[in-house]
């Protein structure tokens, strides 16, 4: 292709092209954001690594690399169905739930006054309750769900949907209890899912008072964005895991200050009280500036 047909292209260019790249565009933004928000989202990059070394081979006639490049790829589509067929159910689940799939594909999430609130409640309870299993020294693992979606985890325990609260920790993580093995999943600052089995981490420099808990908090914080909060029955120690690094020796002060860090994004002090992230904030900003205008004006 010529820059005398790239131009005549661009001649002909009508309203109808350009809602079709649009709609083109959107949806594969959307594909990459849902990607990325699963634990397929590594395998997904490596896709792309390797889609790029084939272009680059292909084009500077690289025989051999091309040859074997072309042999992964007669694989490829399948091994990528059977890699992403969790996420491939979950979508088409999604699909199926009329009256939720379409906020579900074009969500995006904000965290408003509500969410935050929600949060610090949360981070407050979460802290108690950790104090608590460190004294009486109770083996207990606690999962904040970040961008990475962790249906999928959930599914392996029992639903809970209820609010975050010492006395509820305290039962789930109750050595008599059936879920107090697995991990409780928190999302937006309520308890979704209670005895839920967390994928272990590799890791075999672990020290010797730390046993599987600590390899699933570690593993959840390699595989996702979640924070991982673990309290040894050993030692009572709480210890935090994030972006597959454990970090140990936490007391409820620091906790606290550390999950308000991680889970609440600040605020600038000129936005304390009202959410941009909002349409009612947006559409107050937009009449604070007309007003400002007509008195300029």
């Amino acid at each position: 292709m010529n820059w005398s047909s790239i131009i005549a292209n661009f001649q002909t260019f009508n309203l109808a092209d350009l809602l079709d790249v649009l709609v083109v565009t959107f949806v594969i933004y959307q594909i990459f954001g849902i990607v990325s928000r699963t634990r397929a989202g590594q395998v997904a990059r490596g896709a792309l690594v390797v889609a790029l070394i084939y272009l680059i081979a292909t084009t500077a006639h690289m025989r051999t690399v091309t040859w074997i490049m072309n042999s992964l790829l007669q694989v490829g589509l399948l091994t990528l169905v059977v890699i992403f067929q969790p996420e491939i159910r979950r979508a088409l689940e999604r699909m199926g739930q009329t009256d939720k799939w379409f906020l579900k594909l074009f969500r995006v999430r904000h965290v408003d006054p509500a969410t935050r609130g929600s949060w610090r409640s949360a981070i407050i309870a979460i802290c108690d309750a950790a104090e608590r299993f460190s004294e009486t020294k109770t083996g207990a693992l606690i999962v904040l769900e970040r961008r990475t979606d962790l249906s999928e985890i959930e599914r392996t325990g029992t639903p809970v949907d209820c609010e975050v609260n010492p006395e509820v920790l305290g039962t789930i993580f109750y050595e008599g209890t059936p879920l107090h093995d697995g991990a409780a999943i928190i999302e937006d600052g309520r308890i979704k899912a209670a005895g839920c089995v967390l994928p272990l981490s590799n890791n075999l420099d672990l020290g010797k008072d730390m046993g599987t808990r600590h390899r699933a908090c570690l593993g959840i914080a390699e595989n996702s964005d979640a924070i991982a909060i673990v309290v040894s029955e050993e030692t009572g120690i709480i210890s935090m895991a994030k972006n597959g690094v454990l970090i140990r020796h936490f007391d409820r002060q620091t906790l606290y200050t550390r999950l308000v860090d991680e889970m609440i994004p600040k605020e600038a002090a000129s936005d304390k009280g009202r959410s941009f992230d909002t349409f009612k904030g947006q559409v107050l900003s937009l009449m604070d500036w007309r007003k400002k205008e007509g008195e300029g004006k």
